[in-house]
């Protein structure tokens, strides 16, 4: 639900033109992605937002070669102190913002074709949130109301997450067509529960090595307070970096599948719980369903 595959997180002014390699990043991704697809995995939802490195054509490429479905995002990361926040955002109203967004759906993005599956936005982690970061989020649900692209925000603690739930519905966005991403981050369960019961989806993203273990106390947690079915989790994984020699160090997707779950059966989770956080939640949680 929260993966990436090339993605450029250097400051724009140290961009160069012709610094990427788009042949490269497939031929990098690519064995990843096939991995991936063998657990039994069939979509990945890649979540890069527009002025971060987001190639569509390259998803296309990897989609058709591996056989996975590739969702991609639109959206602006407003996250990361705000350096990826284009000028055009502090000038255009939220109203003109969303309306790039769903023209992206309607038409697809640049001369790809590729349509986004998702809108991806983020805050960071001060409350109350800066006026850019409200009309982002404003933004962002503006653009799920013409399109119904559920809105996944970067958020991290709870009280942003909180604060952005309150921005949406002043403009008639339903809790369970946001997901707050990394809500791992937050360290209070009772957080998680406090927006899981509102409706809204708890994304418990990061799934790795030294991660396994508090990230199967936010599911058990999430579960022993029978909210389950708002808990998303994911590796927040990938990805080729552009300027960077080979595209740099390539974390793959397939630790969720060979680590986590095995210690979610041993904690005593059920086939069908395993199902539900892979399977049924993913699917509610992108067509607005659950």
């Amino acid at each position: 639900m929260h993966e990436h595959i090339v993605t450029d997180l250097r400051a724009p002014a140290d961009r160069r033109r012709g610094d990427y390699d788009r042949e490269e990043a497939v031929r990098v991704a690519l064995p990843h992605l096939q991995a991936l697809r063998n657990t039994g995995c069939r979509t990945l939802v890649e979540i890069t937002s527009i002025h971060i490195g987001r190639d569509p054509e390259a998803l296309r490429t990897l989609a058709e070669r591996s056989g996975l479905n590739i969702l991609c995002a639109t959206g602006i990361y407003g996250a990361a102190k705000q350096r990826f926040i284009p000028g055009y955002a502090y000038q255009q109203t939220a109203e003109e913002l969303a309306e790039r967004y769903a023209r992206e759906f309607r038409e697809g993005i640049g001369d790809s074709g590729v349509k986004p599956g998702i809108i991806k936005t983020g805050v960071n982690p001060q409350t109350p949130l800066p006026e850019i970061e409200r009309k982002l989020i404003i933004a962002a649900g503006l653009a799920h109301k013409e399109t119904g692209l559920t809105v996944a925000s970067h958020t991290g603690p709870g009280a942003p997450a909180l604060e952005q739930l309150e921005i949406l519905a002043g403009v008639g966005v339903a809790p369970n067509s946001f997901i707050w991403v990394h809500a791992q981050n937050e360290k209070d369960h009772a957080m998680h529960r406090r927006v899981a019961r509102q409706g809204s989806w708890v994304g418990f993203d990061g799934v790795g090595p030294n991660s396994i273990g508090w990230h199967v106390e936010c599911v058990r947690a999430m579960a022993e307070a029978g909210l389950l079915s708002r808990t998303l989790v994911s590796h927040d994984a990938g990805w080729y970096r552009p300027g960077e020699p080979g595209g740099g160090a390539y974390r793959g997707y397939t630790l969720l599948f060979s680590e986590f779950i095995p210690r979610l059966r041993d904690s005593g989770f059920s086939e069908r719980d395993i199902e539900r956080l892979l399977v049924v939640n993913p699917a509610a949680a992108l067509t607005g369903s659950g």
